[in-house]
């Protein structure tokens, strides 16, 4: 069995604020060295802290079992939520938000009583909760759940049709949370060991979730149940229901690990286009296997689905509405042209399978861990099959998109995330290290060595940082400071008067020290600029800084 691992200290500080009521942890470094204030509510700390009603116990199963109507818009079922004892307590947090309802929970066929707080459902047990005990909860539920208006980004049940007027219905919860649409603790820190998934749908849709299709049950009131069974853990927004019209096709791939089951379910009037469009999910596995590591969920398979919006990373049941083009809807992101010569759905949420869903951020505020380093694997992408050169043209080009509105790292503890320039200042803070680590096999053994040693693991911003630090040699921590803390990007001032080259960094935290590639005259060379003014003798008059690194210069 493999468990999510989480840093104690974490707990700690998130219990403290618990306590205290602040917003922000003390004990993780400081969001921002400038940012703005934010107001948050006790509420969110029940979502986004490991509150005393969740640290007590550990996750060890689910079997989530839901009967989804799609004329009413309607769902019905259980969850049920089994568990280790850490240390004895007799209240347990479970999410649900409304207009879901809790209508009961058991423990051993014991009616329990609930009490509610918003979105934090508090469990009353009866049976005393031994230490190393392993127990389990039934949470019954049902109602109307949130519709999602413009999914992914907001999240709920997208309740659309097909274009035969089949219902066509598919979940999304990244940020919300999975708790709007089922009973779960919905907290990043601790994912479930394993999970059964069981949709109850009409007899002519199918349901496609996560892992792999067990059984299939026809009942005599024309719904029929599709069995599922995760056998890794999984983050709570991963799980997912697909309700279609599906078609489906197959094929195996030879990877890292073995053989790999890949599966692919569309709707039907799209089987012709999916078999064209999808020859980008085995070439993506390549690419991504050479420069990550083994796919981290072979027993689970890997799966790309069709659904009625853009697609999300929903673990080992990627999700895809890209409308069969290339590029972001047939947009090239970059501006670059490269950008059109993927998938880009296909790439960059199948890229989440090792970023988001194998290492997986402990608090939400560390969403860039997810975020940057899938975004940067876009151009690791066309870097493995169209070289270098292309995929430093992508990331370079997607600094447009870079708003520079608030920092990377969101708040703690409060369910925050930071700024979606965790995407593609993220990508290009991770190829500007690139650039200083200068050696590629070296580069691409740090990100294997990131799924190996993080396998199945919840991490935190410093466990990254650390990691990468002593895996390179090199001191990042003013890098991660600057890029991931600030708003500033790095300018580099100079001045050139009579062969002098005077130069430093200006708009930097303080200590930030990046050497960077720079061509005088026609020669590269690699300064060592500070905040304080250096010189250097040179012949020409005229200094090119390589557009690889993400900074600003300036001549003053």
């Amino acid at each position: 069995m493999h468990k999510k691992t989480f840093s104690l200290s974490v707990f700690m500080t998130s219990l403290a604020i618990l306590i205290a009521g602040c917003s922000s942890s003390t004990a993780q470094k400081s969001t921002s060295l400038f940012s703005k204030s934010e107001t948050f509510t006790r509420q969110d700390s029940l979502r986004g802290s490991i509150t005393l009603e969740r640290s007590w116990w550990d996750l060890t199963y689910y079997h989530l079992n839901v009967t989804v109507n799609p004329d009413k818009k309607f769902i019905k079922g259980k969850n049920t939520v089994q568990y280790k004892v850490l240390k004895p307590h007799q209240v347990l947090q479970i999410d649900l938000q409304p207009p879901l309802k809790i209508t009961k929970a058991t423990q051993n066929n014991k009616e329990l009583q609930v009490i509610s707080e918003g979105n934090a459902h508090f469990i009353q047990l009866q049976s005393p909760q031994k230490k190393g005990a392993i127990n389990s909860v039934d949470v019954y539920y049902e109602g109307k759940p949130k519709e999602a208006i413009r999914a992914p980004w907001d999240g709920g049940f997208s309740w659309k049709k097909d274009s035969n007027g089949n219902h066509f219905v598919a979940t999304s919860c990244q940020g919300l949370g999975a708790s709007v649409w089922w009973p779960n603790k919905d907290h990043m820190y601790d994912e479930v060991d394993s999970m059964a998934i069981s949709v109850r749908v009409p007899k002519n849709l199918m349901d496609v979730s996560n892992g792999r299709l067990r059984n299939i049950e026809q009942h005599n009131d024309n719904t029929t149940t599709y069995h599922w069974f995760v056998d890794n853990p999984i983050n709570n927004y991963g799980v997912n229901v697909n309700i279609g019209d599906y078609v489906h096709f197959s094929e195996k791939y030879k990877g890292e690990d073995g053989v790999l089951d890949m599966n692919y379910y569309v709707l039907r009037d799209n089987l012709k286009k999916a078999k064209k469009q999808f020859k980008d999910a085995p070439k993506m596995m390549k690419a991504f296997e050479h420069w990550f590591g083994k796919y981290p969920f072979y027993e689970d398979g890997f799966k790309l689905v069709e659904v009625p919006y853009l697609g999300m990373e929903h673990q080992s049941s990627v999700t895809y509405g890209n409308q069969y083009k290339n590029g972001y809807l047939g947009r090239d992101l970059s501006g670059t042209g490269w950008g059109l010569k993927f998938d880009f759905i296909i790439i960059h949420e199948a890229g989440h399978e090792w970023f988001a869903n194998n290492i997986t951020n402990v608090d939400i505020a560390d969403m860039w861990i997810h975020e940057s380093f899938t975004a940067y694997s876009e151009n690791l992408f066309l870097d493995y099959y169209y070289g270098k050169k292309a995929s430093a043209e992508y990331v370079i080009g997607t600094r447009s998109s870079i708003q520079n509105d608030k920092p990377i790292i969101g708040h703690y503890d409060v369910n925050n995330e930071g700024s979606g320039d965790m995407y593609y200042k993220g990508a290009n803070m991770l190829h500007t290290i690139r650039q200083l680590v200068n050696n590629d096999e070296k580069w691409r053994q740090i990100l294997r060595g990131l799924n190996a040693d993080f396998y199945h693991k919840t991490v935190t911003t410093q466990e990254i940082e650390k990691y990468m630090i002593e895996k390179s040699g090199i001191d990042l921590s003013k890098v991660f400071d600057q890029y991931l803390r600030t708003v500033k990007i790095p300018e580099l001032e100079y001045t050139i008067e009579n062969n002098t080259l005077k130069y430093r960094w200006n708009n930097v935290v303080k200590g930030f020290n990046m050497p960077i590639k720079v061509t005088i005259d026609g020669k590269d060379e690699l300064l060592n600029p500070t905040e304080n003014w250096q010189t250097k003798t040179i012949k020409g008059n005229s200094i090119e800084v390589d557009q690889n690194y993400y900074v600003n210069s300036k001549s003053v």
